[in-house]
């Protein structure tokens, strides 16, 4: 090779080099070369960086104790009361699933307590008879505040249940790990939407894990559940989880089929309908195979 050839070389793969370099580390046109991933680049960068400033200055007063946080104001005693109110765990340390703040009240009240909740939904009843048009005080509708109190009492008495005082110990250990199911439980309950039943029947299974529970258990945690304002599909969550939570099993399947007088009654007036939910747990959420098995025993894949 001579001199002038070499020559022609370097100024060629200097020339590339230049190219290159113009092009990026990667040698690609500077149109697909990506951007740098710095915040700065990006739409927000000034939103973000308006946070952190206001996060630098939160910790700020932290360190000077701002004296204004420590002034219990009005509208700090009304936070804590709605915390107070909101929904708690599914079963909490008294073994009441949901517990509200009505819930709380409406177990441990005193009977003058009682006696007095029962007069406000009197009065309310019979308010709700004159907006409609009627006279309350006409002869058919003179006890009806009364009952109608009574008996709402009674669709509702699932708030003043405990999962501990219902399963009341039993779970016995007796080293079985096959499926266990309770079929066509009956089931009501009152559509939180618009105060009307849903009624219709239940069906529990699950694989134990060593421990089984009463078999009579199992209607009572999902009649407690049902004695609630509720809608169907919370429902059939709550019993599920329930019975996980209580008995650890290895898994849990919950379906439920009902006719909502909602739908019957009022709106599409759909008398022939219903719905059906199903929650599984554990292994028949896992494996296919032992949920097409529960399916089966309980005759809903046969249909």
């Amino acid at each position: 090779m001579d001199q002038s050839e070499a020559q022609a070389i370097d100024s060629s793969s200097g020339s590339e080099k230049g190219l290159n370099n113009s092009r990026g580390s990667r040698g690609r046109r500077p149109s697909i070369i990506l951007p740098p991933r710095d915040e700065r680049d990006q739409p927000d960068a000034k939103r973000r960086r308006r946070k952190k400033k206001a996060a630098r200055r939160a910790r700020k007063d932290d360190v000077d104790g701002d004296s204004s946080s420590n002034v219990n104001t009005g509208a700090d005693t009304g936070a804590d009361t709605a915390l107070a109110k909101t929904t708690g765990p599914l079963v909490d340390f008294e073994g009441l699933s949901r517990p509200s703040f009505g819930t709380q009240q409406r177990r441990k009240e005193t009977p003058e307590a009682a006696a007095l909740r029962l007069e406000r939904m009197k009065g309310a009843v019979t308010t709700l008879l004159e907006c409609v048009g009627e006279d309350p005080h006409r002869e058919g509708l003179l006890a009806t505040p009364q009952r109608y109190a009574k008996a709402m009492l009674d669709f509702t008495k699932g708030y003043q249940e405990n999962i501990s005082d219902i399963v009341n110990g039993a779970i016995f250990q007796e080293g079985h790990n096959e499926m266990v199911i309770v079929k066509d439980i009956d089931v009501y309950s009152l559509c939180e939407h618009h105060l009307v039943p849903f009624m219709g029947k239940m069906h529990i299974g699950y694989i134990p894990n060593n421990a089984v529970i009463g078999i009579s258990k199992l209607p009572r945690i999902a009649e407690m559940f049902a004695r609630r304002l509720q809608i169907q599909e919370r429902l059939t969550k709550d019993v599920a989880n329930a019975i996980f939570e209580v008995l650890a099993p290895q898994g849990v399947g919950v379906v439920m089929e009902s006719s909502h007088l909602c739908t019957v009654m009022r709106g599409v007036q759909k008398t022939g309908s219903t719905t059906i939910t199903s929650c599984v747990l554990g292994c028949f959420e896992r494996r296919e195979k032992t949920r097409n098995e529960f399916l089966s025993l309980i005759g809903v894949n046969r249909r």
